[in-house]
């Protein structure tokens, strides 16, 4: 078992992995920017280094600054968390050249399955359906327009290295493909240093149904059932739950075995998530495999009782996983609200400092944050303050327990996105478990 593990990350996740380390016996490093030097997950670790100014490139993304940390404190290991350089095939190679731990998948693995066009040709080549479309990147509008013509729109453009709904354009005609095929690439180039973009047949109102898997070096994977991701804005998830109102049995298992296949097709090792459309007549569809920890994790958790970041821990130092598919059962339901300091009528970021704060408790009910009284909300980094969780014994007191800490949740002196949870659950159409992906759209964006 390692002795101290650096945690490349911030907020709720950095605090997730430390608390995860001091229930192992494991000391903990914090990492920070100088804009983060009160933060919370900095006053709980073991130990602690700046690693630059506020911004992310010159911090979070500060590779050498990350490594330096790590050399000067002994560490052993790094955990990434998710997002910054969670999914960064450099930072991992350079992690292994360095001698440390990266706990997670290999470079290898991740090179592979983070260009989304090189992870739909593994699917198709593990058996797992796709939706169709280009097999290759596209850099011309008019070979780019034949091929949507070919497929029938709509269709929709996605980038290679694609990620948070970035890059990403729905298209319904050919009068407005090259507009929207430039304006794409241009994105995808500002947000990942990419502007690879492919192509594939646009899946109308389907829900994300994702399976959470584990692989240890030692050949055994297995699923820890799905969760449904469909309630979204701007192609980002912010309620979450598992398991899916509309999977039977017969099709998580389908699915799930399809997770497991594409996993070990790649000699996938730690924690990952293979994501699925699923259409109306509930045919799925691979969409990308995310290789890290996913914010939503905690509701997966809940229903299994496996403690997902010490499995990643313990998969890291060689372990077998200790059970097997069988042993592997869903117990109870589980709904995760992701609460932002956003306007919750435009969704737009409002930093600040948090006057007044008090989180819910009682029973079936977590809450994964990083704030507290008088902590001034950056305005630089995203704009998550916690995670709410709730659990039940089915989905009716799931929801019940939600609404009730949805009540009980204080946060003054920001504008947040709790009013705006309210109103989904008592949604009837939430309440009934009729979701897609265009559910807020739909609902509350009208115009």
């Amino acid at each position: 078992m390692f002795h101290k593990i650096l945690i490349a990350n911030r907020g709720e996740i950095a605090i997730r992995v430390i608390r995860a380390c001091k229930e192992m016996g494991i000391k903990s490093v914090a990492v920070y920017s100088e804009a983060d030097a009160d933060a919370l997950h900095v006053k709980l670790a073991d130990e602690s280094v700046c690693i630059g100014p506020p911004s992310v490139r010159d911090s979070y993304l500060n590779v050498v600054a990350i490594l330096s940390a790590a050399e000067i404190t002994d560490a052993e290991a790094i955990h990434p968390g998710y997002g910054f350089l969670s999914e960064n095939a450099d930072f991992v190679e350079k992690c292994e050249k360095s001698g440390f731990t990266l706990i997670g998948p290999s470079y290898k693995t991740i090179v592979l399955m983070g260009d989304k066009i090189r992870a739909r040709q593994t699917a198709m080549d593990a058996g797992v359906p796709v939706l169709p479309g280009s097999k290759e990147s596209l850099d011309d509008d008019k070979e780019a327009l034949k091929l949507a013509k070919k497929i029938g729109f709509p269709v929709i453009l996605k980038a290679s290295a694609g990620g948070g709904g970035r890059g990403m354009k729905v298209i319904h005609s050919a009068a407005s493909f090259a507009n929207a095929f430039y304006a794409a690439k241009e994105e995808a180039k500002a947000a990942f240093g990419n502007s690879d973009m492919y192509l594939e047949k646009f899946c109308e109102r389907p829900r994300h149904i994702e399976f959470q898997i584990l692989a240890d070096s030692h050949g055994n994977t297995v699923h820890l059932f799905e969760r449904d991701c469909s309630i979204q804005r701007r192609n980002q998830k912010i309620i979450e739950e598992a398991p899916s109102t509309v999977l039977t049995q017969k099709l998580r298992d389908k699915m799930g075995q399809a997770a497991i296949n594409l996993a070990q097709s790649v000699n996938y090792v730690n924690a990952g998530t293979v994501e699925f459309l699923l259409d109306s007549d509930n045919k799925y569809y691979f969409m990308e495999m995310n290789t890290r920890i996913q914010v939503e994790h905690p509701v997966t958790e809940f229903i299994t009782g496996i403690d997902l970041i010490k499995e990643q821990i313990r998969i890291a130092t060689g372990e077998k996983l200790g059970y097997r598919q069988k042993d592997i059962k869903i117990l109870g339901h589980s709904i995760e609200c992701r609460i932002n300091a956003e306007d919750p009528t435009n969704f737009m970021p409002c930093p600040g400092v948090i006057s007044d704060y008090h989180q819910p408790g009682g029973i079936g009910i977590r809450v994964d944050s990083s704030v507290y009284d008088n902590y001034r909300v950056p305005s630089i980094y995203d704009s998550l303050l916690s995670k709410l969780i709730s659990y039940g014994k089915d989905r009716d007191e799931a929801i019940a327990r939600m609404l009730r800490a949805l009540d009980e949740y204080v946060i003054e002196g920001v504008k947040t996105t709790l009013p705006f949870h309210r109103k989904i659950f008592i949604n009837p159409s939430f309440l009934d478990g009729d979701i897609d992906t265009s559910f807020i759209a739909k609902y509350y964006l009208k115009k």
